[in-house]
């Protein structure tokens, strides 16, 4: 039987053979995109290349891609832990094809693959193929089914709706049709009692898509309306977790070698045994998965918080911890006791949970021993909440108040639910859900964002000249209106732009762009997808005339001076503090700078004045910049370079040196 680490391998050496590149999985935490959070499926590295926002190094590309899904279409947190098969962390496996190879080859390669090389019995497979959709003009895949029919016999090549079988990566962008790969896995009494084209889609646990081979032959424009893509792509995903369980021969993922390890050590820990109590079961397994998800957010960068991805990680850890507490009876921290097998099983596939063991666990146990604090003042909460309630003779208490514990104290319901039932007591429910609702409804509106489709004046790409010149002659090459917050803006890309588009903590550049007729001021200066995005209140009325991007140099100074401080803070603190300081994020504007790091204790007050004296000594001494512009990465880990984890870098890299302080850097500098 082959091992998970195996399979994996499999994986990519088969399509290194079909002359695949195999790329690292890009980090799960993601930085620059904001649109999105994690990571949630293979694609998310390609975004720019898909969008035509930078050209395709290779025309064929596999990986193993780390993921996380806490939402959407196939997951709920919730439901994780409760059945078989949804994770909040897992692998995809996918192979890519920028303008390259289409159908044909994507559907006979996952064939020879899964039958030929892993020995899957094709009688077991199932295909789905997008039905059509009349309303959109669209007809039925009868490409993708009539290769399907070289393999499989029709009855196992189903039509799928557009919800399944037509895939969109948002509201606007490049769509097309998929072809979905189902594995029937039930006995054989049961397969002749139903077949299992009837199980297709059908939630059953055993008969579930392992593969999804997406055809991306559309643009998707605002208006709803469909254009074809010139460079046509192929983006396949098959979940690893879920093809592991078919070739080992489990009904459950948490059966197989990638979780067991996990489990027994949590069994061990425990004293309880997996298999032998359902609410145990169900603990352990949550532990199994949230344990992974938690690791692998901490090396790339995300340390647990109350904002945005940060919250998504603390809510995840919490969850563990609390059924731990209540269905293991954990009251002390425990879970960064599981490091050590986590990276045993995946340590040699995603070396940098090794490289960062001693970080995750100094978060990990921080996290633990202060959510444990928080859920004693929730339970004596609740209990003054009860006895409120109690005096006041009733047996239920308020929705409201079972909304504070959840939402200030991350009490969640579910346990404040066993508490109230304990003790013969009820909450009410819709006055909780009423709440809820309320709080999605405020994040929906605030997030709200219209986006109109990109008005093309020329082609070309965007150039950034920023390094050199804070005021360049450029014209616009595309332009688009966007709605958000009752306000309307317009984002402009120039062909040539000295202004700073925001990352690396840096905020963006401001000016103006002047033309002989007019003077349109930027108010930012943003990065989409790899995109420099100038954002104005309206759009120059001559869009066609040759104008100058003049950057507010006095704010510009200002933002290097920060950004250039922030790395001597860097190398001060590790000085001071110990190599395992690690840059967690900054935040670099005109009037001051923040600097996020990773410290297992609270930095003293002698401590801080150390850190001071260093870097006002290293201003006072006048150090040069030495700036590599475009050097080979494995140039700049020579020179001694430090790189953010999390930060997923190019072949070629830019590299700024004070002195003994050299990193990785894109943002702008004093002299």
């Amino acid at each position: 039987m082959l091992t998970a680490n195996e399979i994996r391998d499999s994986f990519k050496s088969f399509f290194e053979s079909k002359g695949h590149q195999i790329v690292p999985s890009a980090p799960m935490v993601i930085k620059d995109d904001p649109t999105l959070m994690f990571t949630n499926a293979g694609m998310n590295q390609f975004k720019d290349i898909i969008l035509g926002n930078q050209p395709a190094k290779y025309k064929r590309v596999a990986d193993s891609q780390k993921c996380l899904r806490v939402s959407g279409k196939h997951n709920d947190l919730e439901e994780v832990g409760h059945d078989t098969y949804h994770h909040t962390m897992f692998e995809m496996l996918g192979n890519w094809s920028f303008g390259d190879y289409f159908k044909k080859e994507a559907i006979s390669w996952a064939w020879e693959y899964l039958v030929d090389v892993l020995k899957i019995d094709p009688k077991n497979l199932y295909a789905t193929v997008f039905e059509g959709s009349p309303e959109e003009g669209l007809e039925r895949d009868n490409e993708a089914a009539s290769y399907w029919e070289q393999f499989l016999p029709k009855d196992h090549i189903l039509n799928g709706n557009k919800h399944d079988n037509f895939w969109e990566m948002g509201d606007t962008g490049p769509c097309g049709p998929c072809s979905e790969i189902h594995i029937d896995s039930r006995s054989e009494e049961e397969k002749a009692k139903v077949p299992g084209n009837q199980l297709v889609n059908k939630d059953h646990p055993q008969v579930i898509e392992i593969w999804n081979l997406v055809f991306m032959q559309f643009n998707r424009k605002a208006d709803g309306s469909l254009e074809g893509l010139p460079a046509k792509v192929i983006d396949t995903g098959m979940g690893f977790e879920r093809l592991v369980r078919t070739l080992q021969g489990k009904t459950s993922n948490y059966d197989t070698d990638i979780f067991q390890p996990i489990l027994t050590a949590i069994a061990g820990m425990t004293g309880k045994k997996y298999g032998e109590d359902e609410k145990s079961d169900i603990a352990m397994r949550v532990i199994a998965d949230h344990i992974r998800t938690i690791a692998f957010s901490v090396t790339d960068g995300q340390l647990p918080s109350n904002a945005k991805a940060g919250y998504v990680i603390r809510r995840i850890l919490r969850r563990a911890v609390r059924y731990g507490y209540t269905f293991l009876d954990q009251k002390q921290a425990f879970m960064y006791k599981l490091l050590p097998v986590l990276i045993e099983n995946m340590g040699a596939a995603y070396p940098e949970l090794s490289a960062q063991k001693g970080l995750i666990a100094k978060v990990i146990k921080e996290e633990e021993d202060s959510f444990l604090r928080t859920l004693e003042t929730g339970i004596r909460l609740l209990e003054k909440t009860m006895a409120d309630a109690k005096a006041a003779g009733k047996t239920e208490i308020s929705g409201k108040d079972a909304f504070t514990l959840y939402d200030t104290f991350g009490f969640p319901l579910d346990l404040t639910e066993l508490i109230l039932r304990e003790n013969g007591m009820t909450a009410d429910l819709k006055e909780f859900d009423a709440e809820m609702q309320q709080q999605k409804q405020r994040a929906r509106n605030a997030a709200t964002v219209e986006t109109g489709d990109w008005i093309v004046l020329k082609e070309g790409t965007s150039e950034f000249v920023g390094y050199d010149y804070t005021e360049y002659e450029t014209s616009i090459l595309r332009y688009r209106q966007v709605k958000q917050k009752n306000q309307t803006l317009y984002q402009i890309v120039l062909d040539k732009t000295p202004f700073y588009a925001e990352s690396g903590g840096q905020v963006g550049d401001t000016g103006v762009l002047v033309s002989e007729f007019e003077t349109i001021e930027i108010i930012d200066t943003k990065k989409e997808n790899n995109l420099p995005i100038h954002i104005a209140k309206k759009l120059p009325e001559h869009l066609e005339a040759p104008m100058m991007a003049c950057v507010d140099a006095d704010k510009r100074a200002a933002c290097a001076a920060n950004h250039s401080c922030t790395h001597l803070l860097d190398e001060a603190l590790r000085s001071v503090l110990g190599d395992h300081v690690e840059q967690k994020g900054s935040l670099v504007t005109p009037d001051s700078l923040r600097f996020d790091f990773s410290h297992f204790q609270k930095v003293t007050d002698e401590q801080l004045r150390e850190v001071e004296h260093l870097v006002n000594a290293k201003i006072r001494a006048n150090i040069p910049l030495t700036e590599y512009r475009s050097i080979p990465i494995e140039e700049a880990k020579e020179l001694g370079a430090i790189a953010l984890f999390g930060e997923k870098y190019g072949d070629r890299v830019r590299v700024i040196r004070f002195g003994s302080s050299i990193e990785f850097c894109g943002g702008t500098h004093v002299s």
